[in-house]
């Protein structure tokens, strides 16, 4: 199987610019026609509660129910951009949202700055009731967290824990190679995983596909984290802007040498596939 680790589905455009279909560009149904076309099997729907989509977990579980075995809702929890972050009651709020929706996983947008949440014992309830639960965790976590996350997923060794967008490293303020000195690691942590996606972010150039001075980047990750800790992801729709969902899948194919067909198969679906089928979350 072909499996994207990181989409968005959409009632309304919920970007600035809006644009002037914004009550279907967005939709599930149009992710579902790019998977098609792509020849993508499932997709993991990552909910974002983000500013006009405070209904994104209820979209989300319509979606994943509606397309049954296609789109795996991923629900938002406690982001840094909603009213709880890092707030006392945690897990029982992942506890309600477990029973309200019955998630594959949760996603949680940690900020910029860490505040030291993935030590305290409020994150290790929250990673219990995930690791009880047979949960993915997706992440976005920027590159200042990882010595924390690294505990974390050491901790909770059967919760996969997938961050976003090549752990971000072209947003650290100090420049990739410091974010890449931060996040790499020769460990073994093998439910730390990262998806490969998000080539665009920080980009003076964003609509450069290839993106061969981001390949450099996948590259770093293949030989510290190794193939069997990347998963590969399209960020759709965000991606509309800069390139289309074909070349993201296409891109490692075509321009990712350092990586072998068996690689790639593992990247883009064998993995994530794996861990799903685990959990009895795929048909």
């Amino acid at each position: 199987m072909i499996v994207d680790a990181h989409t968005h589905v959409w009632p309304r455009w919920p970007y600035r610019p809006d644009v002037p279909d914004s009550d279907s560009r967005g939709r599930a149904e149009n992710l579902l026609l790019e998977m098609d076309r792509a020849g993508v099997d499932a997709a993991l729907v990552v909910n974002a509660r983000i500013e006009h989509a405070d209904d994104n977990n209820d979209y989300g579980a319509e979606a994943a129910t509606v397309h049954k075995g296609r789109l795996l809702q991923v629900a938002d929890i406690d982001s840094r951009f909603g009213p709880h972050y890092h707030r006392p009651g945690a897990a029982d709020r992942l506890r309600a949202t477990i029973e309200r929706y019955q998630p594959v996983g949760v996603s949680h947008y940690l900020a910029a700055e860490n505040d030291g949440w993935l030590r305290s014992d409020a994150a290790r309830e929250f990673f219990q009731v995930a690791q009880d639960a047979r949960l993915l965790v997706s992440l976005a976590a920027p590159p200042a967290w990882y010595d924390d996350l690294r505990d974390t997923a050491r901790r909770f060794p059967d919760v996969p824990i997938l961050v976003n967008h090549l752990a971000v490293v072209m947003l650290h303020p100090d420049g990739i190679d410091a974010g890449l000195r931060l996040v790499l690691d020769r460990e073994e942590v093998p439910n730390l995983l990262v998806k490969v996606s998000g080539y665009y972010y920080g980009h003076d150039r964003p609509w450069d596909y290839p993106y061969d001075d981001r390949m450099p980047i996948v590259k770093a990750f293949a030989e510290s984290w190794g193939p069997g800790r990347m998963v590969w992801s399209s960020d759709w729709p965000s991606l509309l802007p800069h390139h289309s969902y074909r070349q993201a899948l296409q891109v490692l194919r075509d321009h990712a040498e350092f990586l072998s067909e068996d690689d790639i198969a593992r990247i883009q679906g064998g993995t994530l596939e794996t861990l799903l089928r685990e959990r009895g979350r795929l048909q």
